[in-house]
């Protein structure tokens, strides 16, 4: 963990768990960062999907977590996380009938603290990988700072940006454009490992793409990335 990361993790109070907990939150900081310039057939993606409170990054919360690991190119069904944070109170029905998680299910969830340790023990170091990223991003990062003292502090690729780059000229704007599109048959829409799940075989696709056109790295399909956004194209 390199000192500005260190001297981050300080001006956020440092780690807000003990026991147990702290020595596996440390483990994880102390982690390398996996290397970005590696090909894609040696290299752990590690795609997340949210389900929250509602939309508002400042206010709502993280109620549901589900990743998929994409690894050497394959989706590895063995190697999936979905957790339910408990909640102090349930969300609105208007927001539960989005995402299906009822009120004694969060109720009933795993303590916060010990569900974000969890989830970085399952990330590791890898580069992680979403479909609008910028929503799961800030509310994970928020919720890291907020329940454990430490910044997430992860590189995100983020398909919204790079599947109309590596696939010009189609018809996409959403999600379900591009599930559609290459034929990827999703589970049940709005559950959170479901979703993971559905995206990690675009990201197949993508990463296939990209190899094809010469960009073999995670550290490609960020600058591809930056300049899509920079041209302000997704």
């Amino acid at each position: 963990m390199n000192l500005f990361r260190r001297s981050f993790d300080y001006l956020l109070g440092g780690p807000k768990v003990g026991g147990a907990l702290e020595t596996r939150l440390l483990a994880w900081q102390a982690r390398r960062d996996d290397d970005l310039r590696r090909p894609h057939l040696a290299m752990r993606y590690v795609v997340v999907d949210t389900e929250t409170t509602g939309l508002d990054v400042r206010r709502d919360r993280v109620i549901a977590i589900g990743a998929a690991s994409v690894a050497g190119l394959r989706l590895r069904l063995s190697e999936c996380f979905e957790i339910v944070l408990r909640q102090d109170r349930p969300s609105a029905t208007s927001n539960i009938l989005i995402h299906g998680i009822g009120g004694q299910a969060q109720l009933g969830g795993v303590e916060p603290r010990a569900g974000m340790v969890d989830f970085l023990d399952f990330i590791g170091k890898a580069p992680l990988v979403a479909f609008r990223a910028e929503f799961d991003a800030a509310m994970l990062e928020r919720a890291s700072r907020s329940l454990l003292g430490v910044a997430l502090d992860r590189p995100w690729i983020d398909l919204a940006f790079l599947l109309p780059a590596l696939f010009p000229g189609r018809e996409c704007r959403t999600l379900e454009d591009w599930l559609v599109e290459f034929a990827v048959l999703a589970g049940e829409r709005h559950h959170a490992v479901a979703d993971a799940l559905a995206t990690a075989q675009l990201l197949q696709v993508a990463l296939a793409a990209a190899d094809r056109r010469g960009m073999r790295t995670a550290a490609d399909l960020l600058s591809m990335q930056k300049a899509q956004r920079w041209l302000g194209k997704r």
